[in-house]
């Protein structure tokens, strides 16, 4: 897979270069959090860091790989010297959305390498996740956000039955009631 344009990649590209890399060597791996906000609001919303759960966690592994690409460890995050707007994280797992473990992940296939991201549905579960415990109010417009760009692709029932097994229906009606204002 050839390099992206390191000087203005997005954070879709980047993922896809370092998770076929990744997977080429063995190395499993989810792409989570704000970087999958990005990619499904296309831009809307933007983050300069990308969080790639891998399914082992062996960061001596994980760095070989990404030093063979020309990344250097900077603390927990891997940054490129030619691409300073984005940096990677490597969380450990397992990908967790709230209460529900394991989750089962999207898979897309680029140049014969499988690689992971969350689907769009459990996209919205992750941000409704940091929205019904911690109250953060930006994450639940993260997630309304996402539906409005994916909404063929949200399961809504699923969504419904994950709120109400998070304590948490009403989470549910009030997205379901912004997504709902937004779109008409």
């Amino acid at each position: 897979m050839d390099p992206p344009d390191w000087n203005k990649c997005t954070i879709r590209e980047l993922w896809e270069y370092v998770a076929w890399h990744l997977s080429l060597s063995g190395i499993n791996s989810v792409l989570v959090g704000g970087a999958v906000v990005a990619i499904y609001t296309e831009g809307l919303y933007q983050s300069s860091d990308l969080d790639i759960v891998p399914d082992e966690f062996e960061r001596h592994r994980i760095a070989g790989v990404l030093e063979g690409l020309g990344f250097m460890a900077e603390g927990r995050y891997f940054i490129h010297p030619s691409c300073k707007h984005l940096c990677l994280e490597f969380p450990r797992g397992p990908v967790e959305l709230g209460e529900e473990c394991p989750v089962e992940p999207e898979q897309i296939i680029i140049e014969g390498q499988a690689i992971q991201i969350l689907s769009p549905t459990s996209c919205v579960k992750d941000r409704l996740a940091g929205y019904i415990h911690w109250g953060t109010r930006d994450l639940f417009d993260q997630a309304t956000l996402v539906c409005l760009r994916q909404i063929r692709r949200i399961y809504w029932q699923e969504l419904k039955h994950w709120c109400a097994g998070e304590n948490s229906p009403e989470t549910y009606e009030e997205l379901k009631r912004a997504v709902d204002e937004q779109s008409t």
